[in-house]
């Protein structure tokens, strides 16, 4: 059975890798300046940051319509027997429930899975599906490893504001005031498909030395792990912590680094930066 792969915007997959796999990329959109553009397509994190410097306001960011993803299936049935559709946390966006009410029309040939993740999350699964998928596993075992990685999965990142996330209700106004004291890196997560707190440092180094300690720990027992770095506008902070990473020795896969699109930059801000790791 031929199975195809669709996903949407918000999984920042490398467009090498895009290619690569040959999984259709259904874009989100932003609104912004009184237009709207297609996500990695018509605008960029900078575009977004440097209009907002100078006293835009925030960008707001809408999902795919039932239509996008119809149009999608429709292109991927052509030529496969099925689609497997994985998308942001539904916790997170509508795109999940746009996709799963387009999929409602095409008779149980599209499965759509919630990947209760973001950004290289979803990204990392739809990779993951792709590897099973060439090597001749069927569907429900393919759906099986997806939830397993769900379930067992790290994530930490780091923003350089929470403001963005604030105004955006992605997390507490508390949180955010307790971010913005003394110079205090928060350290969040995604857990249960929303972001949450996971800690807090005062100081670059301090944050970037926190979040190696937790994938350190989290690593303990794990022989083989595959690890995926996202960031924006923080390279130099990312490269630092993929070095940490990688002074943990063997048994740690960095499979790619990405910087994040336009709509998760839109509510994050600039100076993100982190990873997503799951193991074998």
């Amino acid at each position: 059975m031929n199975v195809a792969l669709v996903t949407d915007s918000t999984s920042d997959l490398p467009p090498r890798l895009r290619e690569q796999v040959g999984v259709r990329v259904v874009p989100l959109y932003v609104h912004f300046q009184g237009k709207t553009f297609r996500d990695w397509e018509e605008i960029t994190p900078g575009d977004l940051f440097s209009a907002v410097a100078q006293g835009a306001d925030l960008p707001t960011t809408s999902q795919p319509s039932p239509q996008d993803f119809e149009k999608a299936y429709d292109e991927a049935l052509e030529r496969s027997d099925r689609v497997l559709s994985i998308h942001i946390s539904s916790k997170l966006s509508g795109t999940y429930q746009s996709a799963s009410m387009a999929a409602a029309k095409f008779g149980g040939r599209v499965q759509v899975f919630d990947s209760l993740a973001a950004s290289a999350g979803i990204g990392m699964m739809v990779l993951r599906a792709h590897e099973l998928l060439a090597e001749g596993q069927g569907l429900e075992e393919v759906i099986r490893e997806l939830e397993r990685i769900r379930d067992d999965h790290i994530v930490r990142f780091v923003v350089a504001t929470l403001e963005y996330l604030r105004k955006n209700g992605r997390i507490g106004g508390a949180q955010a005031f307790l971010g913005n004291l003394l110079n205090i890196k928060p350290i969040l997560t995604v857990r249960d498909g929303v972001v949450d707190a996971a800690g807090r440092a005062r100081g670059e180094k301090r944050a970037l030395k926190e979040m190696v300690k937790t994938f350190k720990t989290w690593r303990e027992g794990r022989e083989h792990v595959r690890i995926f770095y996202l960031y924006t506008g923080a390279e130099e902070a990312v490269h630092a912590l993929q070095s940490e990473i990688r002074a943990l020795g063997e048994g740690i896969e960095e499979v790619y680094t990405s910087e994040i699109g336009a709509v998760i930059a839109a509510h994050t801000g600039p100076g993100i930066y982190g990873y997503y790791a799951y193991s074998l």
